[in-house]
């Protein structure tokens, strides 16, 4: 049976977006109590001003 590769993702444009936009909200992961062993919890919100820059880039790109 042949062995499979493992994809390499060091010089993959699309992998180094997902990966820096990943670290840039890590800290906003909250594990709830109950679900501290299964890895569930809920992304924090950063506010208001969040949601003004997510409506102000939607536009923009209209």
């Amino acid at each position: 049976m042949a062995e499979k590769q493992k994809p390499d993702f060091r010089n993959d444009p699309l992998f180094e977006e997902v990966l820096r936009e990943g670290l840039a909200i890590q800290h906003r992961f909250s594990a709830a109590p109950i679900y501290a062993k299964t890895g569930k919890g809920y992304l924090k919100s950063e506010g208001v001003e969040e949601l003004r820059k997510i409506r102000e880039s939607r536009r923009q790109a209209k």
